[in-house]
């Protein structure tokens, strides 16, 4: 391929299409995520499982999420939209429909854990469908798009997700996705044409971008070997750390536990897809997988709390849940219009310092829903400003035709801190309570301020 330009090609243009179909997979899998969480305690009593069994419902879901999206982002850098987009989406939407048939945890996890599979490719899409719409200048506007749907996403989950918990149970909560994964199909097939690629586009900087018809071949598909190698290395290090902190073993489980999981990341850091991985790897990765842990773990504690110690119902706890993102989607396009101001680094350090004032409050809040609401709004206000910038950051330094590996990368750090996050907190609150739990939460989102100001500046 050479960089002459091809006289017979239309005039690139940002396709704001596309940045909605990242919207609309972005607002499908966050309605899912949250609804489920909220959904946790009554699976709990409906199949008469242990909280910590019910809890494996929504980390059966993540544990595949995080062991797959770095061969996910391989994958996406070779195919083009459409063949990523359709087997994505529908099988996110088969795998909702099996987990609300299940009748019993066996099942239900199974069903999560295939639904995460999908939900690998969905995360990935997210940021990589964004950036690739639009010209580089315009990156963090778009990305803001995901950024702000994923939050009313978020709100419709406790917003739906409470009352038909409360009218019809459980089950229909794993079907809230449908409609949206059809509106995203049917998205895609009007704003990208057959053949269409994810490394196509004006986001790509270059003028010899291979046109439908154009005679340009894709690079070639990775061997399926060493992507299966590294998602039981990945997938098995992320599971020992769940199981170690949901299982509460003995000393000597424990100290197993850990050991493996060390030894399988070294391995897996000593193979290409690791070291490729590190290659991309910057600080503002750190600080999404300690923010998202934090915010996390804060979202299955209070939501727990509200229905089992407060006695509220689930209509209401959902309604008091829903702040969180409801602010968030409110302050996501002014997190992008800042980033263009103010630059990228400084909005997303202002956004997590702002989260983490509103996890400090709720620790020194009564937990009742009227006092957590407020609170919960400045927290979501935080990750609005944060959401959209902290990703530009780090998918502004991925080398050309790299950008799906790199929006894998992040969607990693993601989804790590979204599975460790409320395990994490339920150890914490295994020992100090409640209260123990959210003041883990706290020091993790407090911890993603701080490396981001130390550091971000060296990557904006």
């Amino acid at each position: 391929m050479t960089g002459t330009a091809d006289p017979a090609a239309p005039p690139q243009q940002d396709r704001w299409g596309l940045v909605a179909v990242a919207g609309l997979l972005s607002f499908a899998a966050l309605l899912d995520m949250n609804a489920v969480n909220l959904a946790l305690p009554s699976i709990a009593r409906d199949l008469a499982v242990p909280e910590r069994t019910a809890q494996w419902a929504a980390l059966a879901y993540q544990l595949p999420v995080v062991a797959l999206l770095l061969p996910a982002g391989r994958w996406l850098d070779g195919v083009g939209l459409r063949a990523a987009v359709q087997p994505a989406v529908v099988g996110f939407a088969a795998c909702g429909t099996a987990a609300a048939l299940a009748p019993g945890a066996g099942w239900l996890i199974a069903a999560r854990a295939g639904q995460g599979v999908f939900g690998a490719l969905v995360f990935v899409l997210m940021p990589v469908v964004a950036a690739r719409a639009v010209r580089p200048a315009l990156r963090a506007r778009a990305l803001s798009v995901p950024a702000t749907l994923g939050p009313l996403g978020a709100v419709s989950g406790p917003a739906l997700g409470g009352p038909l918990l409360d009218a019809v149970g459980w089950r229909a909560v794993f079907l809230l996705a449908l409609p949206v994964c059809a509106a995203a199909l049917w998205t895609v097939r009007r704003a990208a044409p057959p053949g269409h690629g994810l490394h196509d586009g004006p986001a790509s900087g270059s003028q010899s971008s291979p046109r439908p018809g154009s005679g340009t071949r894709l690079p070639p598909k990775p061997s399926p070997g060493p992507a299966l190698a590294d998602t039981a290395l990945v997938g098995g290090a992320v599971a020992a750390v769940l199981l170690a902190l949901t299982l509460s073993p003995g000393r000597f489980g424990l100290a197993v536990l850990v050991t493996s999981a060390a030894v399988l990341a070294a391995v897996w850091l000593r193979r290409p897809a690791g070291r490729a991985a590190v290659a991309v790897l910057s600080p503002v990765h750190g600080t999404v997988t300690a923010l998202a842990a934090g915010v996390a773990g804060m979202q299955y504690l209070l939501a727990l709390h509200l229905q089992r110690d407060a006695g509220v119902s689930a209509t209401a706890t959902g309604l008091t849940m829903l702040c969180f993102p409801l602010a968030m989607g409110l302050a996501g396009q002014a997190g992008g219009r800042l980033a263009g101001r103010l630059g990228a680094r400084r909005t997303a350090v202002a956004g997590a310092a702002v989260t983490a004032a509103g996890l400090l409050l709720l620790l020194g809040g009564s937990g009742a829903p009227a006092d957590s609401a407020w609170r919960l709004a400045v927290a979501g206000c935080g990750m609005g400003l944060y959401g959209g910038p902290v990703q530009a950051l780090a998918l502004q330094s991925a080398p050309p035709g790299r950008l799906g590996s790199a929006g894998s990368v992040v969607q990693l750090a993601r989804s790590l801190g979204f599975a460790v996050g409320p395990a994490l907190a339920t150890a914490a609150a295994g020992a100090g309570g409640v209260r123990g739990g959210l003041a883990a939460a706290a020091a993790c989102v407090g911890a993603a301020a701080v490396l981001l100001a130390v550091t971000g500046r060296n990557h904006t």
